[in-house]
């Protein structure tokens, strides 16, 4: 590892982490496409999908601790959330990043732009009224949210993230949780998937500990700094930056699929 990879995926870690605390998710959803597309550019190997899916798990692991820590004292963190959707994302994340170990890199790729339109489309969708509900007085429908973790948690195993990108707007759009609570408890509710994707790529092999250690160390300086800025930002700017986000992921990553899908056309014909 030569200087130029140290900074590089330090500074793809530190972006995505910072993010991830503002924003209330793992980071996955900056850290996959920057992983996949950027080392390239500066002449680095590039990753495989694989790669990046260990890598993003380790991340999003400990991306989460420190947003959580954060969040720890502000109120915020609603327990019964995060005991039935934890539990539920926990299950389906184990079970999603073993099954990936079979999956082809353009399987993974194509997985990650589903989740990232879905959860583009549902940031878009109108959000009224719902931070108006008192923290104190949050109610939700407990077993649609365990059974949409447990679809969330699926996806997010296969692709190494704790599903936090799509889970902010499940949260906010179908449970209707107002957002700072929803940033907070989705925190901890990545934390818990991100055990169950970690342990299953690190057992299947799918980690390269040296980058995951730099995101790491990456991750635990930037993620409280992010939930810092988070805390202090007009909870509409927040929806739309990750809305805005999201989306800008979801291009990229269709993008990427479509040229590669090209390309192997060219080469059948010929």
């Amino acid at each position: 590892m030569d200087i130029t990879f140290i900074i590089t995926i330090f500074l793809i870690g530190f972006i995505g982490s910072y993010v991830s605390g503002m924003l209330g998710i793992g980071g996955s959803i900056i850290n996959y496409p920057m992983l996949l597309f950027i080392p390239p550019i500066f002449g680095l190997a590039a990753f495989s999908a694989h790669d990046v899916t260990g890598i993003s798990a380790v991340q999003v692991l400990f991306a989460s601790i420190g947003g959580i820590w954060s969040y720890r004292k502000s109120g915020h963190l609603n327990k019964t959330l995060i005991l039935y959707m934890g539990i539920s994302v926990l299950i389906g994340s184990v079970v999603g990043s073993f099954g990936s170990q079979t999956m082809s890199e353009n399987g993974v790729n194509i997985v990650y732009g589903i989740l990232a339109l879905i959860a583009a489309v549902m940031m878009f969708i109108p959000k009224k009224g719902i931070d108006d509900i008192p923290v104190d007085q949050v109610t939700f429908n407990k077993w649609l949210a365990a059974i949409l973790a447990l679809i969330v948690g699926l996806g997010a195993g296969i692709v190494g993230a704790g599903g936090g990108f799509l889970l902010v707007p499940i949260m906010l759009i179908v449970l209707r949780i107002p957002t700072r609570v929803t940033i907070a408890s989705s925190l901890a509710i990545t934390f818990i998937s991100s055990i169950g994707a970690t342990a299953g790529k690190i057992s299947t092999g799918q980690v390269d500990f040296y980058p995951a250690l730099i995101m790491v160390v990456a991750s635990l300086i930037a993620s409280p700094l992010g939930a810092m800025t988070g805390k202090k930002m007009n909870v509409k700017v927040l929806q739309v930056i990750l809305a805005l986000l999201i989306l800008a992921t979801a291009v990229k990553t269709w993008a990427g699929i479509m040229s590669s899908e090209g390309s192997s056309c060219e080469k059948f014909y010929r």
